[in-house]
């Protein structure tokens, strides 16, 4: 039997990170062993049934403690001391390039010597390869604990993870056998950064299935909703300043925001502000296998990500996907590279990130051209149904994993 891949992700199984586990299970499905391995233990795990399974047999890095660290290191400094020197030589280059001083340096440190305690885990299960999910945290531990176990690892890049918190990008795409991303707007970020082109390698973060549908838009006052963590990069703001001038146009709907988050209270005074109480509710986190049941509930669902004071913005956010695999109608905004997957007229519509003004002119435009709604619907379906469906890009991991164990 072929030896294991190693995945590693901030948290496995977490409903933030729905994408992470549903990879993993895909994969498994397929025949590959995998050791999954969650750097944190979720603060909100999934619940669904295959969650809770993945859940018992995940391995959580930093619940060892730094004592456990310490240990691994010697013991890889014992039996291993070349590439222990090796993956040394690394981390003080990584210092130098950070800032010697740094709370990133420092970062660093303690990545390395949790790096030594995944390593001895690599070399326990025997795991041919290490796969990251996300190109901060996890690929600092990943690239160390790889160099010190003496296989080769891969990592995938998606938004925050590039945008806000982007260190030694280029380093770790030059280390790494393989740098896979989401879209075509994260290739062209990381060359502009110094990255070898050929190790980049594109590959969606896509959905399971096709999920019948109807299409149901109610004239008299048609649902629209929108799903997410409740921060800043969402557009949550938008889209209620949105909503306000649709009301103020006499245009009859309601509104539903899922999903928790640190703004919850200032977009919730922003709903009474401007005189949405009637129209607009906040409905709190959905479960991942509760939101095809919500979807089928919904006339359209509207997503104004923007970019946050901080430089984040989504990659391409899977709610997006999900709903367009649920035959229901999508408008989003021209952030990153959702254009990627709603191409405007034809599979949803598109707005300028931070204009509620042209969101509202979206949303009516879906509301009142029901052959427009339909061109959308099956355009979305074929979206999700070919180049971000599961199966496909879980074809093209599966065919990387082989070409590089």
């Amino acid at each position: 039997m072929k030896a294991p891949i190693a995945y590693l992700a901030p948290e496995i199984p977490a409903l933030s990170a729905t994408f992470v586990y549903h990879e993993i299970l895909a994969l498994q499905k397929r025949g590959i062993r995998i050791v999954p391995i969650s750097v944190l233990t979720p603060a909100v795990p999934a619940c669904e049934q295959e969650a809770r399974q993945l859940a018992q047999e995940t391995i959580h890095l930093y619940a060892s403690g730094v004592v456990s660290f310490v240990a691994a290191l010697a013991t890889c400094a014992l039996l291993s001391p070349i590439r222990t020197a090796a993956a040394l030589q690394l981390l003080i280059a990584d210092i130098i390039s950070v800032g010697l001083f740094s709370r990133s340096a420092a970062g660093l440190v303690y990545r390395f010597l949790a790096a030594a305690r995944l390593a001895r885990i690599l070399e326990q299960y025997r795991c041919c390869h290490l796969h990251a999910h996300f190109a901060h945290v996890p690929t600092d531990i990943a690239m160390y604990a790889a160099r010190l176990a003496g296989i080769g690892f891969s990592f995938t890049s998606h938004a925050n993870d590039l945008f806000e918190r982007g260190w030694l990008l280029k380093e770790k795409v030059e280390r790494s056998l393989a740098a896979v991303t989401i879209s075509n707007f994260n290739r062209l970020f990381l060359e502009r950064r110094g990255a070898r082109p050929d190790r980049i390698k594109i590959i969606r973060c896509g959905v399971d299935k096709v999920l019948s549908s109807a299409i149901r838009v109610d004239s008299v006052a048609p649902r629209i909703a929108s799903l997410g963590r409740l921060v800043e990069k969402k557009g949550f703001d938008t889209l209620l300043l949105a909503a306000a001038i649709l009301v103020r146009r006499g245009r009859i709907f309601t509104l539903e925001i899922a999903g928790s988050g640190p703004l919850q209270q200032e977009l919730q005074e922003c709903a009474r502000r401007e005189g949405l109480d009637e129209i607009v509710t906040f409905s709190g986190a959905i479960a991942n296998d509760k939101v095809p049941e919500w979807l089928a509930t919904i006339d359209l669902f509207v997503m104004a990500c923007k970019q946050d004071k901080n430089g984040d913005m989504d990659g391409i956010p899977v709610v997006l996907m999900e709903a367009m695999a649920a035959g229901v109608p999508v408008i989003s905004t021209t952030v990153s590279a959702i254009p990627e997957l709603i191409q405007h007229g034809e599979s949803g519509l598109l707005a300028p990130p931070d204009d509620a003004a042209a969101v509202a002119a979206q949303i009516e435009r879906m509301l009142d051209d029901a052959e427009l709604r339909q061109r959308c619907i099956v355009g979305g379906l074929a979206m999700t149904g070919g180049e971000f469906s599961q199966e496909l890009n879980i074809d093209r991991l599966a065919r990387l994993f082989a070409s590089l164990t």
